[in-house]
């Protein structure tokens, strides 16, 4: 049996090497792709993509908020358009950070642009391994399947989801805050989003490592 091909978008290569790793670890060929780059669907059997800037508010029907970040015009629409296309072919898809809330907007949902508690969630200060809260994981979803009832994550975002988007449900909570941290659609045959980072906690975290197992096990 070949080694399932999955495609990881990102914009800067420096900062790609632990979803490479985690998804290499876990069975997974990574195939890094840049905005720009070409795309061929057939050529993989799943999408990853990961964490960055901000993403523009436009697209979601708002005024740029006071502390709004830099955002990548080029990259929100390749990505945008990797979405459709794994829409149209149930590619299994896994969003990390950025990428959940891309999805979001993807299926017509809204962002928080800046968290009122984003202290709580934004916590550079921290070695990227390092648990710093909970999540409260829904005990119907896929991700309860993967990774049980709750999870300690790591959190480096000042956005997060707000109006869910069509067809996703949420799959998990930030249980003092109650911000939205995992999403999916259970029509799909694997399309999770999470909004803390997994590829840096897989190392240390088993829990973590079954996330990117089912995500290799659905290819």
């Amino acid at each position: 049996m070949s080694t399932p091909r999955v495609l990881v978008s990102f914009r800067f290569a420096d900062k790609a090497e632990s979803y490479l790793a985690a998804l290499r670890a876990a069975g997974m060929e990574p195939v890094p792709c840049q905005p720009g780059s070409a795309f061929d669907g057939r050529e993989v059997q799943g999408l990853v993509l990961t964490g960055g800037s901000d993403m523009a508010p436009a697209y979601f029907g708002q005024q740029p908020d006071p502390e709004l970040e830099e955002t990548d015009g080029e990259r929100d629409a390749f990505e945008l358009g990797l979405l459709t296309t794994a829409d149209a072919t149930d590619l299994p898809t896994l969003a990390i950070c950025r990428g959940v809330q891309l999805l979001n907007v993807h299926r017509g949902g809204t962002l928080v642009q800046h968290l009122p508690e984003s202290a709580r969630h934004r916590r550079r200060d921290t070695p990227k391994p390092q648990a710093v809260h909970s999540v409260r994981i829904e005990a119907a979803s896929k991700l309860a399947a993967i990774m049980g009832l709750t999870a300690q994550v790591n959190s480096r975002h000042h956005q997060a989801i707000d109006r869910v988007g069509s067809g996703l449900v949420v799959a998990a909570r930030d249980p003092e805050d109650e911000v939205i941290e995992a999403v999916e659609d259970p029509a799909r045959r694997f399309l999770l989003g999470v909004q803390w980072h997994p590829e840096d906690q897989a190392p240390v975290d088993e829990s973590q490592r079954k996330l990117f197992a089912a995500f290799a096990a659905a290819l």
